[in-house]
């Protein structure tokens, strides 16, 4: 077959191009400048500590970095006892997450929000902490209730959940006074630059939006590798680990297998950071921290089901997890 004219070439790609645009804007949306704009989530800001007789759900995905922020509080301080963890699985198909088992009557977490009286414009996202309610003698107990959806919210409320009555057990504190407010500007420049800024990068609909996003992303990881290289501190804020060490792993956990082959967040890779790199292979060393981590389903998740970043659907051979949490990129592996 010849090469096609090239007013074939150009007919296709604008068509292809205006598709693109349609296609994104069902994934995720975008202000007139083409900037990513996450939702909003319904039920944050109020999360609170309020008393249960049930013990309450939280229900994660194992490729969302969001839920993974909320399931390394959970882990790390040995919250078992007192919340259930619930995993969701994709349905790319449909675009939502199911229940391996029906829970609340609900086969997808889209039911389940309905069922808690979310609005109709409401995504039903992960990470998600219930109160399933509880069935009375006499009758209906209490209905079930989302307590919270949003991670950032989420997030600090884990972190100062009590322990079951009787618990011997002493859950550490992300949050210690003397690192509270440095904690808190870090996972505030993380939250937007970081976490929420290879999303910017991934699903921005023009060049500049992208730059724009590219750019802050790594202003922030350069100031991170500044930070950890010229006060020689094993975590962000200092000699404890805080809440914002727990925010920034989820995402650069993910980079090589994910961020910067699918997403462009490709201008350095992360070894040329290397106390960035120590600093990740610390928080991955400590107990609990990689049963929570799966990459081959992070780039099952990511290749296989965003479609207009990845259209053949192809998912990639990624590196062994193993080879990008030693102490040193040029370390020698067993």
């Amino acid at each position: 077959m010849g090469v096609p004219p090239p007013q074939l070439v150009a007919s296709v790609r604008w068509v292809w191009q205006w598709q693109w645009q349609r296609l994104m804007d069902g994934l995720a949306r975008a202000d007139a400048d083409g900037n990513f704009s996450r939702r909003p989530s319904q039920f944050s800001g109020s999360a609170s500590l309020e008393p249960s007789p049930t013990r309450p759900l939280l229900i994660v995905g194992r490729s969302c970095p969001w839920a993974h922020r909320a399931w390394l509080v959970w882990s790390l301080r040995q919250l078992a006892g007192a919340i259930e963890l619930v995993v969701v699985e994709p349905d790319p198909e449909a675009g939502r997450w199911v229940f391996t088992e029906p829970l609340l009557g609900c086969q997808a977490l889209l039911d389940l929000y309905a069922l808690c009286g979310a609005s109709a414009q409401q995504r039903a996202t992960v990470p998600v902490l219930l109160d399933a309610g509880l069935p009375a003698a006499s009758g209906p107990g209490p209905a079930p209730r989302i307590i919270c959806n949003e991670s950032a919210d989420l997030v600090p409320l884990l972190n100062r959940w009590p322990l079951p009555a009787g618990s011997t057990a002493s859950p550490p504190d992300f949050a210690p006074p003397g690192l509270a407010a440095a904690s808190d500007a870090w996972s505030e420049r993380l939250q937007h630059a970081v976490n929420d800024g290879v999303y910017r990068c991934g699903f921005a609909r023009n060049q500049a939006a992208y730059h724009r996003a590219e750019s802050a992303l790594f202003e922030v990881l350069e100031d991170l590798e500044t930070t950890l290289t010229t006060d020689s501190r094993p975590w962000l804020c200092g000699d404890q680990i805080t809440l914002a060490d727990l925010r920034l792993f989820p995402t650069l956990i993910r980079w090589e297998q994910v961020y910067a082959p699918l997403f462009g967040c490709s201008r350095k890779p992360l070894w040329m950071f290397p106390a960035l790199w120590a600093w990740r292979a610390r928080l991955y060393g400590l107990p609990g921290v990689a049963a929570t981590c799966f990459p081959d389903a992070w780039r099952r998740d990511y290749f296989g089901a965003l479609f207009p970043l990845h259209p053949s659907g192809i998912v990639p051979a990624g590196p062994d997890l193993a080879t990008l949490v030693s102490s040193s990129p040029f370390a020698p592996q067993p």
